[in-house]
């Protein structure tokens, strides 16, 4: 496998931690070395937020990606402050609903995905973030679709048993896209 050094990004508020925990959490379970290194300003939510995700077969020197191979970017702000780190030939993938401006770069691969408008529309208000792993999962196959679930199962709160099913969709609709 490839190591996978993926930045989440977005504000607060938007499940941008929790992407990067279940995407973390695929690997745990199959594993790989990892590390998931959260990010938020002191606002949370409404603030910025973003996390780092390393994934390798190799031991991880450091969990702090300062230049990915993945950007998973929820707003404009983010786009704006990561795009210029993502390394040549890596992938972006961007919630379209929020962020219309074009990509200048031509040496990264582009997935615009209008999350959050599908979240609505779908019933999955609040799953903008999980419609982008699905898209994620289906663009680079980083585990077994049972291990992203699996990891789904173990990231999901018991108190809140509902969401399990939620966030199956969410995943599967992003994987469609």
């Amino acid at each position: 496998m490839k190591d996978l050094n993926i930045i989440f990004a977005g504000f607060g508020g938007q499940g941008v931690l929790f992407a990067g925990k279940v995407t973390a959490y695929a690997g745990l379970i199959l594993g790989k070395e990892l590390s998931w290194l959260p990010s938020y300003g002191p606002e949370m939510r409404g603030g910025t937020a973003n996390c780092s995700v390393c994934i390798s077969d190799k031991p991880i020197g450091s969990p702090l990606v300062t230049s990915p191979n993945v950007l998973v970017a929820m707003n404009l702000p983010s786009l704006e402050k990561f795009i210029g780190t993502v390394q040549p030939g890596g992938l972006v993938i961007l919630d379209s609903s929020l962020i219309q401006t074009e990509i200048a770069r031509g040496d990264v691969s582009v997935h615009r995905v209008p999350s959050s408008s599908l979240a609505e529309e779908k019933g999955l208000s609040g799953l903008s973030n999980m419609i982008l792993v699905g898209k994620l999962f289906q663009e680079l196959d980083f585990c077994p679709a049972e291990t992203l679930d699996e990891a789904i199962q173990k990231c999901v709160s018991a108190r809140r048993p509902q969401m399990l099913e939620l966030n199956r969709q969410a995943v599967a609709l992003g994987a469609a896209q």
